[in-house]
Protein backbone atom coordinates (compact mmCIF):
# COMPACT_ATOMS: atom_id res chain seq x y z
CA UNK A 1 0.00 0.00 0.00
CA UNK A 2 1.03 3.58 -0.93
CA UNK A 3 2.29 5.92 2.02
CA UNK A 4 -0.78 8.33 1.65
CA UNK A 5 -0.90 11.30 4.63
CA UNK A 6 -3.70 10.16 7.30
CA UNK A 7 -6.90 12.00 6.68
CA UNK A 8 -7.11 13.60 10.60
CA UNK A 9 -9.52 16.80 10.17
CA UNK A 10 -12.97 17.02 9.48
CA UNK A 11 -14.77 20.24 7.57
CA UNK A 12 -18.27 21.24 8.24
CA UNK A 13 -19.76 24.10 5.46
CA UNK A 14 -22.59 25.78 7.22
CA UNK A 15 -22.86 28.68 6.11
CA UNK A 16 -25.76 28.50 3.90
CA UNK A 17 -28.61 30.97 4.46
CA UNK A 18 -31.44 28.10 4.41
CA UNK A 19 -34.26 29.62 2.21
CA UNK A 20 -35.90 26.19 1.91
CA UNK A 21 -36.92 26.74 5.56
CA UNK A 22 -37.97 30.37 5.84
CA UNK A 23 -39.78 31.35 8.33
CA UNK A 24 -37.70 28.67 10.59
CA UNK A 25 -34.56 29.86 9.20
CA UNK A 26 -34.99 33.54 9.54
CA UNK A 27 -32.82 33.51 12.95
CA UNK A 28 -32.08 29.76 13.18
CA UNK A 29 -30.00 28.16 11.12
CA UNK A 30 -30.60 25.33 8.83
CA UNK A 31 -28.47 23.13 10.90
CA UNK A 32 -30.16 23.84 14.40
CA UNK A 33 -33.18 22.27 12.88
CA UNK A 34 -33.77 19.24 15.41
CA UNK A 35 -34.28 15.58 13.95
CA UNK A 36 -36.87 14.31 17.07
CA UNK A 37 -34.66 16.05 19.73
CA UNK A 38 -30.89 16.65 18.45
CA UNK A 39 -29.99 19.15 15.99
CA UNK A 40 -29.40 17.99 11.66
CA UNK A 41 -25.56 19.24 12.54
CA UNK A 42 -24.94 16.82 15.86
CA UNK A 43 -25.13 13.91 13.99
CA UNK A 44 -22.97 14.87 11.55
CA UNK A 45 -20.03 16.07 13.38
CA UNK A 46 -21.18 12.63 15.16
CA UNK A 47 -20.28 10.60 12.05
CA UNK A 48 -16.55 12.53 12.07
CA UNK A 49 -15.82 11.37 15.66
CA UNK A 50 -17.13 7.96 14.51
CA UNK A 51 -14.68 7.90 11.44
CA UNK A 52 -11.58 9.10 14.00
CA UNK A 53 -11.53 12.68 13.01
CA UNK A 54 -11.35 14.83 16.52
CA UNK A 55 -10.10 17.90 14.66
CA UNK A 56 -13.69 19.63 13.47
CA UNK A 57 -14.02 23.45 11.48
CA UNK A 58 -17.21 24.27 10.96
CA UNK A 59 -17.49 27.08 8.83
CA UNK A 60 -20.20 29.75 9.77
CA UNK A 61 -21.76 32.54 8.56
CA UNK A 62 -23.79 35.47 10.13
CA UNK A 63 -26.49 34.60 12.46
CA UNK A 64 -25.09 31.15 12.74
CA UNK A 65 -23.76 31.69 16.52
CA UNK A 66 -26.09 29.34 17.75
CA UNK A 67 -23.97 26.44 16.73
CA UNK A 68 -20.95 27.54 18.21
CA UNK A 69 -23.17 27.72 21.44
CA UNK A 70 -24.10 24.27 20.61
CA UNK A 71 -20.98 22.86 20.99
CA UNK A 72 -19.92 24.54 23.97
CA UNK A 73 -20.10 24.52 27.77
CA UNK A 74 -23.75 25.90 28.96
CA UNK A 75 -22.91 26.73 32.30
CA UNK A 76 -26.28 27.90 34.07
CA UNK A 77 -28.29 24.96 32.30
CA UNK A 78 -25.59 22.31 33.61
CA UNK A 79 -25.81 23.60 37.27
CA UNK A 80 -29.24 23.86 36.85
CA UNK A 81 -29.58 20.36 35.82
CA UNK A 82 -27.26 19.52 38.63
CA UNK A 83 -29.15 20.98 41.31
CA UNK A 84 -32.29 19.51 40.04
CA UNK A 85 -30.33 15.84 40.11
CA UNK A 86 -31.22 15.31 36.49
CA UNK A 87 -28.14 13.55 35.40
CA UNK A 88 -29.84 11.92 32.09
CA UNK A 89 -30.28 15.55 30.86
CA UNK A 90 -27.11 17.05 32.30
CA UNK A 91 -25.63 14.32 30.02
CA UNK A 92 -27.39 15.16 27.04
CA UNK A 93 -26.34 18.66 27.22
CA UNK A 94 -22.54 17.67 27.83
CA UNK A 95 -22.42 15.51 24.99
CA UNK A 96 -22.18 17.79 21.99
CA UNK A 97 -19.24 19.57 24.16
CA UNK A 98 -17.17 16.84 24.69
CA UNK A 99 -17.02 14.84 20.88
CA UNK A 100 -14.93 16.86 18.95
CA UNK A 101 -12.11 19.55 19.47
CA UNK A 102 -14.50 22.19 17.23
CA UNK A 103 -12.85 25.57 15.12
CA UNK A 104 -14.88 27.93 13.11
CA UNK A 105 -14.28 29.97 10.74
CA UNK A 106 -16.29 32.75 8.99
CA UNK A 107 -17.68 32.42 5.20
CA UNK A 108 -18.25 36.09 4.71
CA UNK A 109 -19.66 36.04 1.11
CA UNK A 110 -22.52 33.14 0.09
CA UNK A 111 -20.04 32.31 -2.78
CA UNK A 112 -20.60 28.53 -3.08
CA UNK A 113 -19.34 25.34 -1.92
CA UNK A 114 -16.40 25.90 -3.84
CA UNK A 115 -15.46 28.82 -1.81
CA UNK A 116 -16.62 27.45 1.94
CA UNK A 117 -14.50 24.68 1.43
CA UNK A 118 -11.83 27.25 0.47
CA UNK A 119 -11.85 29.31 3.85
CA UNK A 120 -10.89 26.16 5.46
CA UNK A 121 -7.52 25.83 4.08
CA UNK A 122 -5.19 27.91 6.55
CA UNK A 123 -6.78 25.73 9.18
CA UNK A 124 -6.35 22.42 6.54
CA UNK A 125 -3.11 23.34 5.88
CA UNK A 126 -1.01 20.64 3.34
CA UNK A 127 -2.87 17.30 5.02
CA UNK A 128 -6.20 15.71 3.45
CA UNK A 129 -9.20 16.39 4.86
CA UNK A 130 -13.02 15.07 4.65
CA UNK A 131 -15.64 17.35 4.04
CA UNK A 132 -19.30 16.56 5.67
CA UNK A 133 -22.57 18.43 3.92
CA UNK A 134 -25.00 19.57 6.90
CA UNK A 135 -28.14 18.23 4.57
CA UNK A 136 -26.92 14.53 4.34
CA UNK A 137 -27.28 12.25 7.19
CA UNK A 138 -25.78 8.97 6.84
CA UNK A 139 -27.10 6.28 9.45
CA UNK A 140 -24.66 5.24 11.80
CA UNK A 141 -25.04 1.21 11.27
CA UNK A 142 -23.51 2.42 7.40
CA UNK A 143 -19.51 3.73 8.00
CA UNK A 144 -19.65 5.26 4.57
CA UNK A 145 -16.83 8.12 5.71
CA UNK A 146 -14.75 5.16 7.43
CA UNK A 147 -14.74 3.58 4.40
CA UNK A 148 -14.02 6.42 1.98
CA UNK A 149 -10.92 7.37 4.19
CA UNK A 150 -9.99 3.18 3.96
CA UNK A 151 -10.19 3.95 -0.34
CA UNK A 152 -7.99 7.15 0.05
CA UNK A 153 -5.30 5.19 2.23
CA UNK A 154 -4.93 2.85 -0.76
CA UNK A 155 -4.77 5.36 -3.81
CA UNK A 156 -4.43 8.72 -2.78
CA UNK A 157 -5.68 11.33 -4.31
CA UNK A 158 -9.82 12.97 -3.16
CA UNK A 159 -12.42 10.23 -2.78
CA UNK A 160 -16.34 11.11 -3.56
CA UNK A 161 -19.72 9.23 -1.88
CA UNK A 162 -22.13 8.68 -4.92
CA UNK A 163 -25.29 7.39 -4.69
CA UNK A 164 -27.14 5.74 -7.43
CA UNK A 165 -30.80 7.93 -8.36
CA UNK A 166 -33.12 7.85 -10.83
CA UNK A 167 -32.15 9.58 -13.84
CA UNK A 168 -34.71 11.99 -13.64
CA UNK A 169 -33.48 13.27 -10.16
CA UNK A 170 -29.36 13.67 -11.19
CA UNK A 171 -30.57 17.30 -12.33
CA UNK A 172 -30.30 18.06 -8.63
CA UNK A 173 -26.63 16.96 -8.22
CA UNK A 174 -23.27 16.50 -9.72
CA UNK A 175 -22.99 13.53 -11.69
CA UNK A 176 -19.75 11.44 -12.36
CA UNK A 177 -18.35 9.59 -15.14
CA UNK A 178 -17.05 6.42 -13.83
CA UNK A 179 -14.82 3.26 -14.60
CA UNK A 180 -14.68 -0.04 -12.54
CA UNK A 181 -11.66 -1.10 -10.54
CA UNK A 182 -10.80 -4.26 -8.72
CA UNK A 183 -12.84 -3.17 -5.66
CA UNK A 184 -17.02 -3.88 -6.20
CA UNK A 185 -17.71 -0.06 -3.96
CA UNK A 186 -14.87 1.46 -5.69
CA UNK A 187 -14.71 3.06 -8.75
CA UNK A 188 -11.93 5.78 -10.62
CA UNK A 189 -14.23 9.02 -11.35
CA UNK A 190 -13.23 10.15 -14.84
CA UNK A 191 -14.99 13.25 -14.89
CA UNK A 192 -17.79 15.74 -12.63
CA UNK A 193 -21.06 17.69 -14.00
CA UNK A 194 -22.41 20.00 -11.30
CA UNK A 195 -26.08 19.14 -11.99
CA UNK A 196 -25.98 18.64 -15.95
CA UNK A 197 -30.00 18.13 -17.51
CA UNK A 198 -30.67 14.29 -17.25
CA UNK A 199 -30.14 13.61 -20.74
CA UNK A 200 -26.67 15.72 -20.61
CA UNK A 201 -25.70 13.58 -17.58
CA UNK A 202 -22.43 10.97 -18.05
CA UNK A 203 -24.11 8.75 -15.40
CA UNK A 204 -27.03 8.79 -12.39
CA UNK A 205 -24.77 8.00 -10.04
CA UNK A 206 -25.02 11.30 -8.01
CA UNK A 207 -22.16 12.74 -5.68
CA UNK A 208 -23.93 12.99 -1.92
CA UNK A 209 -22.59 15.16 0.83
CA UNK A 210 -19.08 13.39 2.03
CA UNK A 211 -16.25 13.81 0.59
CA UNK A 212 -12.28 13.25 1.56
CA UNK A 213 -10.12 15.64 -0.07
CA UNK A 214 -6.53 16.38 -1.29
CA UNK A 215 -5.04 19.35 0.21
CA UNK A 216 -4.26 20.52 -3.48
CA UNK A 217 -7.91 21.42 -4.18
CA UNK A 218 -7.38 24.53 -2.28
CA UNK A 219 -4.67 25.83 -5.42
CA UNK A 220 -7.56 24.22 -7.68
CA UNK A 221 -10.38 26.40 -6.04
CA UNK A 222 -8.57 29.68 -6.06
CA UNK A 223 -8.25 29.45 -9.79
CA UNK A 224 -11.79 28.14 -10.31
CA UNK A 225 -14.20 30.81 -11.72
CA UNK A 226 -17.99 30.66 -10.86
CA UNK A 227 -19.59 28.08 -12.02
CA UNK A 228 -23.29 26.91 -12.03
CA UNK A 229 -25.14 29.16 -9.80
CA UNK A 230 -22.64 31.81 -10.57
CA UNK A 231 -20.99 30.70 -7.32
CA UNK A 232 -17.89 28.77 -7.10
CA UNK A 233 -18.64 25.17 -7.07
CA UNK A 234 -16.75 22.04 -5.45
CA UNK A 235 -17.45 19.62 -8.42
CA UNK A 236 -15.55 21.53 -10.58
CA UNK A 237 -12.28 21.72 -8.40
CA UNK A 238 -12.55 17.88 -7.87
CA UNK A 239 -13.20 17.54 -11.95
CA UNK A 240 -9.71 19.02 -12.54
CA UNK A 241 -7.84 16.67 -9.93
CA UNK A 242 -9.55 13.65 -11.19
CA UNK A 243 -7.49 14.61 -14.67
CA UNK A 244 -4.10 14.79 -12.47
CA UNK A 245 -1.72 12.52 -10.92
CA UNK A 246 -0.86 12.28 -7.75
CA UNK A 247 2.09 14.07 -7.98
CA UNK A 248 -0.58 17.30 -8.83
CA UNK A 249 -3.26 15.68 -5.84
CA UNK A 250 -5.21 13.29 -8.29
CA UNK A 251 -7.32 11.41 -8.95
CA UNK A 252 -10.44 10.86 -7.48
CA UNK A 253 -12.26 7.89 -6.83
CA UNK A 254 -15.54 7.05 -5.95
CA UNK A 255 -17.19 4.78 -2.91
CA UNK A 256 -20.58 3.24 -4.23
CA UNK A 257 -22.77 3.68 -1.64
CA UNK A 258 -26.24 1.61 -1.41
CA UNK A 259 -26.65 2.28 2.79
CA UNK A 260 -29.20 4.08 4.62
CA UNK A 261 -29.03 7.98 3.31
CA UNK A 262 -30.97 10.83 5.02
CA UNK A 263 -31.94 14.25 3.12
CA UNK A 264 -32.68 17.26 4.91
CA UNK A 265 -32.76 19.69 2.48
CA UNK A 266 -36.21 20.19 1.94
CA UNK A 267 -39.19 19.98 3.64
CA UNK A 268 -40.85 16.55 2.22
CA UNK A 269 -37.39 14.56 3.18
CA UNK A 270 -36.58 16.20 6.55
CA UNK A 271 -40.15 15.35 7.54
CA UNK A 272 -39.39 11.87 6.20
CA UNK A 273 -36.00 11.57 7.78
CA UNK A 274 -38.30 12.78 11.26
CA UNK A 275 -40.22 9.90 11.10
CA UNK A 276 -37.72 7.31 9.84
CA UNK A 277 -35.65 8.21 12.90
CA UNK A 278 -38.30 8.44 15.37
CA UNK A 279 -39.84 4.99 14.32
CA UNK A 280 -36.36 3.58 15.46
CA UNK A 281 -36.03 5.09 18.68
CA UNK A 282 -36.86 2.83 21.36
CA UNK A 283 -37.75 5.23 23.63
CA UNK A 284 -40.67 6.66 20.88
CA UNK A 285 -41.40 3.61 19.27
CA UNK A 286 -43.45 1.67 21.13
CA UNK A 287 -46.26 4.73 21.57
CA UNK A 288 -45.25 6.53 18.07
CA UNK A 289 -45.96 3.80 15.65
CA UNK A 290 -49.25 2.78 16.97
CA UNK A 291 -49.97 6.26 16.92
CA UNK A 292 -48.68 6.74 13.42
CA UNK A 293 -50.90 3.45 11.73
CA UNK A 294 -54.17 4.76 13.42
CA UNK A 295 -53.36 8.43 12.16
CA UNK A 296 -53.17 7.04 8.50
CA UNK A 297 -56.27 4.61 8.88
CA UNK A 298 -57.99 7.56 9.64
CA UNK A 299 -57.51 9.87 7.07
CA UNK A 300 -57.72 6.90 4.45
CA UNK A 301 -53.77 7.15 4.23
Amino acid sequence: MADFDPVTKAVVPAAGLGTRFLPATKATPKEMLPIVDKPAIQYVVEEAVSAGLLDVLMVTGRNKRSIEDHFDVAYELEDALRAKGDEERLSQVKEPVDLATMHYVRQGEPKGLGHAVLCAKQHVGHEPFACLLGDDIIDPRDPLLKRMIEVRATYGGSVVALLEVPREHISLYGAAAIEPTEEDDVVRVTDLVEKPPADEAPSNWAIIGRYVIDPAVFGVLERTPPGRGGEIQLTDALRTLASTGPEEGGPVHGVLFRGRRYDTGNKLEYLQTMVQFAANRDDLAPEFLPWLREFLDKTGQ
